[in-house]
């Protein structure tokens, strides 16, 4: 199973939703980053289930252990591993899937690969495994912001199906204003219409679904690998890992097929010693390469599979039935899914900045 994700910063996810814990192993990150647990409990703590009233209720603290790779406050150059156990399974709420799939779930396609799956929650296939990421997500941004002065990434939610935020410009947008509102938007007055949106949505049974954009701020220009690693498709290839994503686009996206090539162009000029583009339709990269501007992406989530609703669907052994899902689960995903897309940023930066580094010093 591909359980690795990265170059010279790599990680490796394990456990399973219902198991005894989830965790993560990173290796390549440099001796003496200052780094604590209170570090990665920070990130968790955003990610973790229980956290409002819009989000599933299973009580998890999510409580981080570092087994290795740390002392004194400082990494140590070998491999860092997280551990974080779970303490609220239920896997009785299980009991009809493991013969029923679940539709739009991955029961059928893990059977279908492995002939055997954890029937508990998904077990890999769970939200849960981004525990991990989000872990080894943290540390990555100790790097970029040991090394990158202003570093940061801010992902936020846009839209909720058709409610969509404006998006402050400047230094209006920061975590400040997205850590505001359980919803994580950027927009006060949309956070309230999408609250009532997925309350709405949960008391029906159903799900529902958006999309998350993110700003990246400090990264320099030369990061990214042509022609395969493209720094634009390793940030593809890490949202689209995440359970629930449909869609990625960079920049203008898809809008800018719309557009002809003197529309689409980012001028360049000089500010002071610095190139500059006068537009970012290019969303900070260009020929796979970040060119200095923000980082622009959007990801699409699609409504969580889960519903409390009865739905047709199949046995393993071929049989029509139909299913009424039981269990703890998120009716929107994308207030928990903010700390996970800035996990991957971290990811992919940290392990592009540390390749520039090790090709040109």
């Amino acid at each position: 199973m591909a359980s690795n994700f990265g170059t010279l910063f790599r990680i490796s996810t394990w456990g399973e939703s219902h198991g005894p814990g989830v965790g993560v192993v990173v290796d390549g990150c440099p001796p003496k980053i200052p780094l604590s647990v209170e570090d990665i409990q920070h990130e968790l703590n955003r990610r973790r289930p229980g956290q409002s009233k819009i989000v599933t209720p299973r009580k998890e603290d999510d409580t981080a252990e570092i087994l290795s790779g740390v002392i004194d406050g400082q990494t140590l150059g070998t491999p860092i591993g997280i551990f974080v156990r779970n303490t609220d399974q239920r896997p009785s709420a299980y009991t009809e899937m493991q013969q029923a799939y679940r539709p739009s779930h991955a029961d059928y396609t893990y059977d279908a690969k492995y002939g055997i799956r954890a029937v508990s929650g998904g077990g890999r296939s769970s939200a849960r495994e981004t525990i991990g990421r989000v872990a080894a997500g943290a540390i990555a941004r100790k790097v970029l912001q040991h090394s990158l002065s202003g570093y940061e990434a801010l992902a936020y939610v846009k839209t909720v199906q058709n409610i969509h935020a404006e998006v402050p410009a400047g230094s209006a947008l920061n975590s400040e204003v997205i850590e505001s509102n359980i919803v994580r938007t950027c927009d006060p007055v949309a956070a309230e219409k999408m609250i009532a949106l997925i309350e709405n949505i949960r008391s029906e049974g159903n799900s529902v679904g958006g999309i998350i954009e993110c700003v990246v701020r400090g990264v320099p220009a030369g990061l990214g690998e042509p022609v395969f690693d493209r720094l634009e498709a390793d940030l593809a290839k890490a949202m689209l890992s995440l359970p629930a994503t449909k869609g990625f686009e960079i920049g203008s996206g898809f809008g800018g097929t719309t557009m002809t090539g003197l529309e689409h162009n980012d001028e360049f000029y000089m500010d002071g010693q610095n190139v500059r583009t006068r537009t970012n339709r290019s969303g900070g990269v260009q020929g796979g390469i970040s060119n200095g501007e923000e980082i622009v992406f959007r990801v699409a989530f699609k409504p969580t599979a889960t519903v409390l609703r009865e739905q047709k669907t199949v046995t393993n052994t071929g049989e029509d039935t139909t299913l009424s899902a039981r269990g703890r689960h998120d009716p929107c995903v994308l207030p928990r899914a903010v700390p996970m897309v800035e996990a991957m940023v971290h990811l992919v930066l940290a392990d592009h900045f540390l390749r520039q580094r090790a090709m040109r010093g």
